[in-house]
Parts: structure tokens; C-alpha cells; sequence
């Protein structure tokens, strides 16, 4: 059974309940749940304590109202298309509704396996990574700018963009959550990765930032840390001036005052006693600029790419996006011509 195919052709139904959904499920799938998150527990419940027949009857009795609504809900939202159903391993509760829709005359699959032969599909996908174009990192010290530039240049070039801080819900560095909530898991975040690499065309460069293993709470998956290693690496430049000024336009806000204290508090070993303090007075007085300033010297440019244990295949300067933009173009065109891509 090809999941990839199936994905793109069909509406994709996940009857699991709503908690199971939010962790993780099959991107682009509606969630219409048999069995609310209380009902799953009383029937495993049940069935622990007395055995898998007063198990189904029970569930039989919280489910079969349920059903006229589910298919109107189902067929209201496939409009037409075919409907592939799912739940945790293919079992019961997809084989129910699957059951039911072709009773009533839907076009309706259960997916074989569940949830976890689409998860081991996910697993697999990035153990033994193999991207579908070459990948380009773009590295360079905080505040260069490199993920406004992705921004700017998606879809003006030959490449793919895949935003791997923007899928995180966070920008990776130890100022990393101002404005933002990581709620995401770690398997929703493969699952979206997932979808965004096999949907990229064949044989393009797809553009990248460079990361370290971790953004936030969750992890680069599989090999894709070493891939990107391995791959085209270009190093971005902008003076300190263009860096401190790009930091306060994304950061320089009110609203994020008292994340930037708490932000700064988790990282005061690290700055020492003194500068601690320099720094903690510029944010009493709402002084940014030289705040911005002394943390990207004293912070930033200290941990962050102090020691590189590769060399980059090219330099090209962020102070002005749209020139980087042509020289990353010339850049490309000449490197992947030479490399027979």
C-alpha cells in the first residue's frame, strides 16, 4: 500500500481521539474521533478488568450514535474524493467507520497498519535519509538575517526553502521562544519535515539554516543532521551595525520584555557576573541597542560557530537581500552544473 499516494488522492480521517491526533497524525488529515480521550480510557479499562467482549459491547453502545453524524461529517468533507480511514494500528475502530461508510455508499480504505505503519514510514524516511535534491545550509552569526532572506527568495529561485526553526516554533538560540510556543512534539515535528522533503521536487537544491541538533525541545531526526554536514555549506556575512539593527526589528518589542529577563537569567553563568549586570541594566532602562550589542559580542559570537570543523563552499554577504539573492543564484547554477546536478 503506498501511504505517500494514498495521502495525496484521498481524504485522510484519523479516528483516534483528539489527544493521539495532537500529538502526531498523517499531514493533511481531519480528525473525526470514535472514541473521546475519557471513552478510550474507560474502554481500555474495561478491558483489562474483564476481557475484550464487555470491552466491545461498551463500546458498541458509546459508538453506534455517533455513527450518522460521523459519516456526515466524513462525507461533507471529502466532497466526492475517496476517504482513507486510520487509528493507532489498523483495528477496530477504522475497520468501524470504514465499515459503515461503505455501507452507505462511500468510497472508503482502511489503511493497513494504523498510525504506527505511518509513523514506522516516517521513522524509516529520515534513518536512511536521502533528500531529493541537494542540500544547501546557510550558516552564519545570530542576527545576519538568514531566515528573513529564505523568506524573501521561496519560490524566486531554482530550490526549495524548508524552514526547520519555523516548523519548530522556535529560532534555536537561548532568546529562541520570544513570541512563540513550542507545543509541537517531536513526532509532529518528523511528520511535518516529512511531508515538506517528499514533496519536493527532484533534483533541486533545497535551501536550509544551519542548526544544531536541537531547536528548543525537539530534534533533528535521523541522519538529516549529518546529511546537511555533508552537503553545500555557505557562510552568510553582515556587520555588527546591520546585526544589532535586524535584532531589534524582530526583537526590540515591549510586549517581550519579560521573556528577554528570563531569557537572560538562563544564561547568566555562561556571561559571568559583571557582564550580567551591564546587561541586565540596559534591559531596566530599555536600552536595547547597546544590549543587542554587547550580547552578540559577548554572547552569541562566542558560543555560537566559535569553532567550525568544516570549511564553507562560499561566502556571500546579507547586508542587501536582493544581491545576496543573485549571488546565491550564480553561485548554484555554476557549483550543481559542475557537479552534474
Amino acid at each position: 500500500m503506498n501511504i505517500e499516494l494514498l495521502i495525496d488522492t484521498h481524504l485522510v480521517v484519523d479516528v483516534r481521539t483528539p489527544l493521539e491526533f495532537t500529538e502526531d497524525h498523517i499531514p493533511g488529515a481531519i480528525n473525526v474521533p470514535l472514541l473521546s480521550n475519557e471513552e478510550r480510557v474507560e474502554i481500555g479499562t474495561l478491558y483489562k478488568q474483564t476481557g475484550p467482549q464487555p470491552a466491545r459491547v461498551k463500546g458498541l453502545e458509546l459508538t453506534a450514535p455517533k455513527l450518522p453524524a460521523m459519516v456526515a461529517e466524513i462525507a461533507a468533507a471529502a466532497a466526492g474524493r475517496p476517504i482513507l480511514v486510520y487509528c493507532w494500528r489498523g483495528g477496530l475502530r477504522s475497520k468501524t467507520v470504514v465499515m459503515v461508510l461503505q455501507l452507505t455508499g462511500y468510497q472508503a480504505l482502511q489503511l493497513v497498519g494504523g498510525y504506527k505503519n505511518y509513523r514506522n514510514r516516517v521513522v524509516s524516511f529520515f534513518e536512511r535519509f536521502h533528500p531529493p535534491g541537494p542540500l544547501v545550509t546557510l550558516h552564519g552569526l545570530t542576527g545576519i538575517g538568514k531566515t528573513t532572506f529564505l523568506y524573501l527568495i521561496q519560490g524566486n529561485g531554482p530550490w526549495t526553502v524548508i524552514d526547520l526553526e519555523g516548523l519548530a516554533d522556535h529560532r534555536g538560540s537561548a532568546f529562541g521562544m520570544l513570541g512563540l510556543e513550542q507545543k509541537l512534539t517531536q513526532k509532529r515535528y518528523e511528520s511535518l519535515l516529512w511531508d515538506l522533503f517528499r514533496r519536493a521536487p527532484a533534483g533541486v537544491p533545497i535551501l536550509l539554516e544551519g542548526e544544531s541538533r536541537r531547536i528548543g525541545r525537539v530534534a533533528l531526526p535521523g541522519e538529516l543532521y549529518e546529511v546537511m554536514q555533508s552537503g553545500v555549506k555557505i557562510w552568510c556575512e553582515a556587520s555588527l551595525e546591520t546585526r544589532v539593527k535586524r535584532l531589534l526589528e524582530d526583537y526590540g518589542r515591549e510586549e517581550y520584555r519579560e521573556e528577554i529577563i528570563a531569557s537572560l537569567e538562563r544564561i547568566r553563568k555562561k556571561l559571568g557576573g559583571e557582564k550580567y549586570s551591564e546587561l541586565s541594566g540596559y534591559l531596566q532602562r530599555w536600552d536595547l541597542a547597546p544590549f543587542v550589542r554587547e550580547l552578540c559580542v559577548c554572547y552569541y559570537d562566542r558560543n555560537y560557530y566559535k569553532v567550525r570543523e568544516w570549511q564553507e563552499d562560499a561566502v556571500i554577504s546579507l547586508e542587501d537581500y536582493r544581491e545576496a539573492e543573485g549571488s546565491l543564484k550564480t553561485y548554484l547554477s555554476a557549483t550543481l552544473e559542475k557537479r552534474g546536478v
